[in-house]
């Protein structure tokens, strides 16, 4: 009787721990499902090889809408600070600590028109070897789906190593608030170039005014998640005050599938040249449309580098980032009339311009990636550190 006894206490008790794990891991799941599922996502899909500078290429798909419908209506982030403390309080409900950081990055992206009339976006992004991922969201309720590309060293993943570590994955979490290009599903592209604004010292863009905020790469989200249109894009930035990340500046280039297309630039007020440029406060948004090309006065196509194009920004000898490769893209652009045979041909542009083959003027060691994003067909080639015409370091997606 007592064996017998015992026996069933111990079952009690076995069954009350079962209930108790189980009343844990539902709690576990039902906070964090949406995190766990993309978490177990992130997998390796291009292997790094420290000779040619190339780090580790990650896949991720996020699931859920990763709380950026509530950034916004709290009014966003005007500092890395601000973003962190958010992510951090969403993701990981303030268990793990994460950061963000922004290098120097120097880079090149223009649109064209293929042969068969699509429209395309060219970019490439400059910087030394650094782990990325390709990160793909689909947060509904009225949100796009996009892919976007992500310089893992902007969270803090060490360019040396893969990333393996349970935590860094974690930290990897944040990736769909720090993309530098992409393109939704309604054929809008869009890419951050950073600016160098402000002479010796760079200073970077801190409006101030009545409207919430945006940082760097939360605004180029705002765009992938919620633009239909490039025009519709413009308009969703004009309603935020923007904070450039890590005390740097940048400006950006958005563009859709009717051809349309324009350079997004904070600058002060006219008369104020680069060098006196030194007051975040006093910059304001201007819009350069492809509506005339400064360079050929043609149109329907445009491009971008590190070389800021509002006119009169810089005074005579000042130095102007980026303006070699600028002017070799609308050189070429011009020659062929803003017309490439097609995804392949806009690459090999990209190509002409990259790390490994252009006069290196800004200290950035290789091109990262490249990718070709089709407007029209909604489509994205991706090349990992110019490793032009491999398969093994091509991607091809799309969102169908």
């Amino acid at each position: 009787m007592k064996t017998k006894k015992r026996f069933g206490i111990v079952k009690k008790l076995f069954l009350v721990l079962l209930v108790i794990i189980l009343a844990v891991v539902g709690a576990v799941y039902a906070t964090w499902h949406h995190e766990i599922a993309t978490a177990l996502s992130f997998r390796k899909i291009i292997d790094r090889n420290d000779d040619h500078q190339d780090g580790s290429v990650y896949r991720m798909d996020v699931s859920g809408g990763f709380y950026f419908e509530e950034f916004l209506a709290e009014g966003g982030a005007k500092s890395d600070s601000e973003l962190i403390g958010f992510i951090t309080g969403k993701l990981t409900k303030g268990l793990i600590d994460m950061g963000m950081s922004a290098p120097e990055i120097g880079c090149s992206s223009f649109t064209a028109t293929a042969e068969d009339g699509d429209r395309l976006f060219g970019r490439n992004y400059d910087f030394s070897k650094t782990n990325t991922a390709i990160v793909y969201t689909n947060p509904g309720n009225g949100r796009h789906a996009s892919y976007s590309t992500v310089d893992l060293q902007f969270l803090g993943m060490d360019e040396n190593s893969d990333v393996t570590e349970l935590m860094d994955i974690i930290t990897c979490l944040a990736a769909p608030y720090a993309p530098l290009d992409g393109i939704n599903d309604a054929g809008v592209a869009c890419g951050i170039y950073m600016t160098y604004q402000g002479g010796d010292a760079v200073t970077a863009t801190h409006q101030n005014t009545d409207k919430p905020d945006l940082t760097s790469t939360t605004m180029l989200r705002l765009i992938l998640d919620y633009a239909d249109s490039a025009q519709e894009a413009v308009e969703l930035i004009q309603q935020y005050d923007f904070h450039d990340s890590a005390n740097t500046s940048f400006h950006y280039m958005v563009a859709d599938s009717t051809g349309r297309s324009a350079i997004l630039e904070w600058v002060p007020a006219e008369g104020v040249t680069d060098a006196n440029d030194t007051d975040g406060a006093a910059r304001t948004l201007n819009v350069i449309w492809n509506d005339v090309d400064p360079l050929s006065g043609a149109t329907d196509w445009q491009y971008i580098t590190n070389f800021i194009i509002t006119p009169g920004y810089y005074a005579a000898g000042d130095w102007q980032p980026g303006l070699d490769r600028y002017e070799h893209l609308g050189k070429r652009l011009a020659e062929i009339n803003g017309h490439l045979a097609d995804d392949e041909a806009a690459m090999s542009l990209l190509a002409e311009v990259g790390r490994r083959t252009w006069n290196n003027d800004d200290g950035n060691g290789c091109t990262v990636h490249s990718a070709v994003y089709n407007l029209t067909d909604k489509t994205m080639l991706w090349v990992a550190n110019e490793h032009y015409g491999e398969e093994s370091h091509t991607i091809r997606l799309s969102f169908e």
